[in-house]
């Protein structure tokens, strides 16, 4: 089934410019069509905002190679392999962690559909952290040394990209920032329910522990906070199942620590 579901969405993608009468034609992609054939390719947000040609489409997807499913639990890449590639998830979820001196896991982000990673490789050239899938995950390859040289005769490819990274930086800066443990985990599930498009109706594939590591929490705390949280009539928690009750008190305490691109907003989450 997944093969088929993979093998549906490249035909879909190979078909954009014959689907939209643009055989041989150098004309505008109409992105309101685009976005409906596109809306199940990971890579829209190199894509859609920048109104590309049917060619300059077919030269971004020339470099483009699918890798997965990989298996829950298995690596994408690993601390301190060489940096060949930028990432975007198709399906699944991965997180990006690094292990300190003692061995001890810090959880760096979490990445899911539509989303890019291994930007922070680009500098020192190899990966600073290790990426392993939540769930089964496929991700689309950007060879980076393609995708630079790409970058330069495409219109507009090259300021996407960098914003991308900005939006990476602005993150991890939010991260670091003095919010209470209230703050941090109302904020974070009103951005899972933001990037996932799923609306009041959440499953967090990431385990608790993972959550607590990644802001900067104790297990405990995070475990405490969904069950106040849901006698507060906040939320509602069914093991990985989380129901989104009051999403106005949810921003009320947490909207100063939403990790997420505010100018992207899904269908379901207002």
């Amino acid at each position: 089934m997944p093969n088929q579901v993979l093998d549906k969405r490249q035909a879909a993608r190979v078909n954009i410019g014959e689907s939209l009468g643009m055989k041989g034609s150098r004309k505008v992609v109409n992105i309101t069509r685009l976005r409906q054939a596109c809306r199940t390719c990971s890579l829209v947000e190199l894509c859609l905002p920048m109104g590309l040609t049917s060619d300059d489409i077919q030269q971004l997807e020339s470099i483009v190679k699918v890798k997965g499913p990989l298996e829950k639990g298995a690596h994408l890449f690993r601390e301190g392999d060489s940096f060949q590639a930028i990432f975007a998830v198709r399906t699944g979820a991965l997180k990006t962690y690094s292990l300190d001196a003692d061995g001890r896991e810090h959880v760096l982000g979490f990445h899911l559909p539509g989303e890019l990673l291994g930007f922070d490789a680009i500098y020192p050239r190899y990966n600073r952290c290790s990426a392993m899938a939540l769930a089964d995950t496929s991700v689309c390859v950007l060879p980076f040394n393609q995708l630079a040289d790409l970058a330069q005769k495409v219109s507009g490819l090259q300021a996407t990209i960098l914003r991308l990274m900005s939006k990476n930086l602005s993150i991890s800066a939010n991260l670091a920032t003095d919010h209470t443990a209230e703050e941090r985990l109302a904020g974070f599930l009103l951005s899972i329910a933001q990037r996932t498009g799923e609306g009041s109706e959440l499953r967090l594939v990431m385990p608790r522990r993972d959550i607590a590591s990644y802001l900067r929490l104790a297990t405990e705390t995070v475990s405490r906070l969904l069950a106040r949280f849901q006698q507060e009539e906040l939320l509602e928690v069914h093991r990985k199942r989380v129901r989104l009750i009051d999403l106005d008190g949810l921003r009320d305490l947490g909207g100063s620590f939403e990790i997420a691109d505010r100018t992207r907003q899904r269908s379901g989450y207002q």
